[in-house]
């Protein structure tokens, strides 16, 4: 019988270790299906309806026409020429519309939070909730997009920035209210309260495109995806260094491309998530799948990460031909706990470039070491072809839960020229490793010296 169980263990071994090469048929298969906007024909320039980008009169006036203008047209775009465009108050999309920004032009949001009330249905930190409204915002819109060489910039360095420091009462409040299932309408936020709003938020929306534009000095999060599907981000440049700049985070998202995108922003440049906790257990039925990510530069906290808000599962996840252009706290990271539930499974990252991290690959099951009663299934996970220069703390660390291991792990090709420390991997079942160099390669052995005396 300890016979047939080594065979089994073996074989389940050498069976994931063989369907871990980068399934590209797959990720292929998933950009085939994601849709682009169809915008129709119309066009308005937001200067024809009175606005003036002298950087300080308050054009939103003339960008809630454009808006209008396109409804009454079924859609149409938005053609916003050189020029600083300050608004007092955030951006409501509808659907079929395109906001193109010319080069040279450049919208800013004012920081007065006052301008982005009434209070909008949104989420903080993986729970729904009402709040500020997020800059640029989308509700149920079919059909939209973002484009040009212009700039999105949402002036969150000084008072947005003071909301930090005071946000802790709030974030445990919004906390509270999701373990307790507090019904969301009754989760109010906004005036008198510190939770900051993203800059780019689109919710329950389908056939996305956000592409070329520099984003910068976000509020929160850059660019929010939730619940929405069928989505193209690509060709950004970011210059994001506000608390919590996020660069790209699709929640409860399907469908997903982020391509060739120059990061360059102070948290997370990619952080998939899918709701906190009860809530997001309860929404088990939306997990984030089906996303490709790939020829991107990366800049920041944190190069792709999963999580921590992942409740309801993220699955299907394919990472390639991305690379580093300055440094990074953790290249690739997954991070988890027993607060959280949920899984993360079915992820392939191949031929990343890493220059100077923290820890190259970093894969935890005990994020912050919070929690008991709800540990995550963390598991199939290739990475392969992966160089980095230095790790100056842990070339690999793989951490999974005493009561629930992280499992089915394949390293494959991975060499890492320096580090402090080589490999920590704790908890864990079925953990593949073929090719992996960390620090100097070894060769043969060295022959016997004739000076050793037997």
């Amino acid at each position: 019988m300890k016979n047939i169980m080594c065979i089994f263990l073996l074989l389940s071994v050498n069976c994931f270790a063989q369907d871990a090469l980068f399934p590209a048929d797959s990720a292929e298969a998933i950009v085939k299906r994601i849709r682009l906007p169809k915008i129709p024909d119309f066009k308005v320039n937001v200067t024809k309806l009175g606005a003036k980008g002298d950087s300080v009169s308050n054009a939103k006036p003339a960008f809630d026409k454009a808006i209008a203008q396109c409804k009454k047209k079924n859609g149409g775009t938005i053609i916003v020429p050189k020029g600083v465009y300050t608004l007092n108050g955030p951006l409501l999309f509808a659907s079929n519309i395109n906001l193109h920004l010319e080069k040279g032009a450049k919208i800013r949001f004012a920081d007065n939070p006052d301008f982005y009330l009434p209070m909008v249905l949104t989420s903080w930190e993986g729970t729904m909730l009402y709040n500020y409204s997020p800059l640029i915002y989308a509700n149920s819109c079919t059909n939209i997009a973002i484009t040009g060489e212009g700039i999105i910039d949402g002036e969150g360095g000084r008072i947005w920035n003071s909301y930090k420091s005071k946000e802790g009462p709030d974030k445990k409040l919004s906390r509270e209210m999701n373990h307790n299932k507090t019904p969301i309408e009754d989760r109010k936020f906004g005036k008198g309260h510190f939770l900051r709003p993203q800059l780019i938020q689109f919710l329950n929306c389908k056939n996305i495109l956000i592409e070329n534009v520099t984003i910068q000095d976000s509020p929160f999060w850059c660019i929010h995806l939730l619940k929405s599907e069928s989505i193209t981000v690509r060709g950004l440049k970011y210059s994001a260094f506000n608390a919590n700049n996020d660069g790209v985070d699709p929640e409860y998202c399907k469908d997903v491309l982020i391509e060739n995108i120059d990061f360059n922003n102070a948290d997370d440049n990619i952080a998939i998530k899918a709701g906190r906790d009860h809530e997001g257990r309860a929404n088990a039925s939306t997990p984030s799948q089906d996303i490709v990510i790939q020829n991107c530069r990366f800049k920041g906290l944190h190069g792709v990460v999963m999580g921590s808000e992942m409740s309801a599962g993220i699955k299907n996840v394919y990472i390639i031909n991305c690379k580093t252009v300055g440094y990074l706290k953790r290249g690739i990271y997954f991070k988890t706990n027993a607060d959280r539930g949920g899984y993360i499974k079915n992820i392939y990252i191949n031929n990343i470039q890493l220059d100077e991290v923290e820890d190259c690959i970093y894969i935890t099951a005990n994020y912050q070491g919070e929690g008991s009663s709800f540990p995550s299934d963390v598991h199939d996970i290739a990475i392969s072809d992966v160089s980095c220069n230095t790790a100056k703390e842990t070339a690999i660390i793989i951490q999974g839960y005493e009561q629930k291991k992280v499992r089915n792990i394949s390293l494959k090709n991975i060499e890492v020229k320096t580090a402090k420390n080589g490999m920590t991997v704790l908890n864990t079942e079925n953990v593949t490793v073929d090719n992996v160099i960390i620090g100097r390669k070894a060769t043969v052995p060295t022959a016997v010296s004739n000076s050793v005396k037997h």
